[in-house]
């Protein structure tokens, strides 16, 4: 980012970040836009952690509104969305190919250095299929 992009308003870092990736900038999706990319910072969120924190604002935000905007914003490339455990889904603003932290104590995932990470070789995948992406979740418990 450059200078100049630290120093928007929040909403307008917003609308600019829907716009990128065409998505419709409707009342809903601006404030969870906001919460998401407002002050520059990449952020790893559930579903309900944005919905605890849309509660927070002026403009009511239902809990199937936020899951459905979430996957709108990774439909458009906005975001990815990290599956831990198969079930539990964390949705990260940081599209960039990285690997990640979980931490167990807590269920939090945070990003882990990616000029660190050094994958040599993957395995052949089976005839007719073709490796789409390599997620790397690092485990993490405090001792």
């Amino acid at each position: 980012m450059d200078a100049h992009t630290h120093t928007l308003p929040s909403r307008v870092r917003a609308a600019k970040w829907l716009d990128a990736g065409s998505v419709r900038p409707t009342r809903q999706r601006v404030t969870l836009a906001e919460l998401l990319i407002g002050d520059g910072q990449n952020r790893h969120v559930t579903a309900e952690s944005l919905y605890a924190a849309a509660r927070t604002t002026a403009d009511a935000v239902s809990l199937a509104t936020v899951y459905n905007t979430l996957r709108a914003f990774c439909d458009a490339g906005l975001m990815q969305e990290i599956t831990v455990d198969g079930s539990k889904s964390y949705f990260d603003t940081n599209t960039k190919d990285h690997p990640h932290f979980y931490w167990e104590d807590d269920a939090q995932l945070t990003d882990a250095p990616a000029e660190d990470l050094k994958i040599l070789r993957l395995p052949d995948p089976p005839d007719g299929a073709e490796i789409a992406s390599v997620d790397v979740i690092i485990r993490l418990r405090r001792r």
